[in-house]
């Protein structure tokens, strides 16, 4: 599977809209409960940049030899508002969706790689913070590939599918100091 990871774009936003509406409808990994429109979505994805802490970067996979046609947006990761007071700026909140099509073959680390690079360079940024929905050891693995810790466990704070989930909440320092 070849995979090429760059800044998301507004032509990406369906395809992203795609994906993450898959995890509404058949997972806990998001606690949202109805699937979004793209135009509902537009202000979310106006939140990210392609410079700055917040961003959001999709892999594109290029089609097979034998098969034509343009490269597929199969994931995103981003870098998102950790809370909304100014005295958590220094710390962001990553989240990687990918299409499950795309799960198993490095396209979530090679997403993690490219963010998490670009987070330890950007003046400022001191953490990064991901909730997991428990359980869901692909997630696990890859943070904790990537150096996260686990700092702590939610439990049973969200009710989906006529259920209570745990949400671990994991920690990677990326700076020393203050800004």
């Amino acid at each position: 599977m070849q995979v090429t990871i760059r800044p998301a774009e507004a032509r990406d936003l369906a395809a992203l809209v795609r994906i993450y509406n898959h995890y509404i409808e058949s997972s806990p990994a998001t606690f949202d409960l109805a699937p979004h429109t793209v135009d509902d979505r537009r202000d979310w994805f106006g939140a990210y940049s392609d410079r700055g802490r917040h961003r959001m970067l999709v892999a594109d996979m290029a089609p097979g030899p034998d098969a034509g046609g343009a490269p597929r947006v199969v994931g995103y990761a981003g870098s998102g508002q950790f809370r909304k007071k100014a005295a958590y700026d220094p710390s962001v909140e990553a989240s990687i969706y990918l299409d499950p099509d795309a799960t198993g073959h490095g396209v979530g680390a090679a997403l993690y790689d490219e963010l998490l690079g670009l987070m330890r360079a950007e003046p400022g940024v001191h953490r990064v913070y991901a909730g997991i929905t428990l359980p869901n050891d692909a997630s696990v693995a890859l943070h904790e590939r990537f150096g996260f810790e686990r700092v702590g466990t939610f439990r049973e704070v969200g009710l989906k599918f006529d259920r209570y989930w745990d949400v671990a909440w994991y920690e990677l320092d990326v700076e020393g100091g203050p800004a």
